[in-house]
């Protein structure tokens, strides 16, 4: 009987772990380009005091022609990528997070952004004005 009490309890706390970590996009994501399927850079999530989540990022893995955002055209104009915020103001929702944005780099845009965790992949939305006009990039977790 305690064997089964062990065994249940064992998979029950593993289970609400696993659960618990499908529901946090805290850490380190490496993007991947939704046209190409390369890995262009990490992005490291974080929490900021406001309860909001923000994504910097932290490693480029292919150098880009430019090492700026030079078409940004908010505070971010001319700041270099390392470093570069290009997820703002982001909050849970249930298991959804939004309510942010995201800028890409590349051509300075920003749009309004979703993410949803399934498992070790984020999924990032990106869109204008309704959800169903946009794209979206599967990001894999990183150590």
């Amino acid at each position: 009987m305690r064997k089964i009490l062990f065994v249940w309890l064992s998979m029950l706390i593993g289970f609400n772990a696993t659960a618990q970590n499908n529901q946090n996009i805290i850490g380190k994501w490496k993007t991947i380009d939704d046209e190409t399927g390369e890995a262009r850079s990490v992005v490291e999530i974080f929490q900021k005091s406001d309860g909001k989540y923000y994504g910097k990022i932290s490693r480029l893995l292919i150098k880009p022609e430019n090492d700026k955002c030079l078409q940004c055209k908010d505070d971010r104009k001319n700041q270099p990528l390392l470093g570069l915020e290009i997820i703002r103001g982001i909050t849970k929702k249930g298991g959804e997070f939004s309510g942010g944005t995201i800028v890409d780099p590349k051509n300075g845009k920003t749009y309004k952004c979703n993410i949803t965790r399934e498992g070790n992949r984020l999924l990032v939305r990106g869109y204008v004005g309704f959800s169903l006009i946009g794209r979206t990039q599967t990001w894999q977790l990183t150590n």
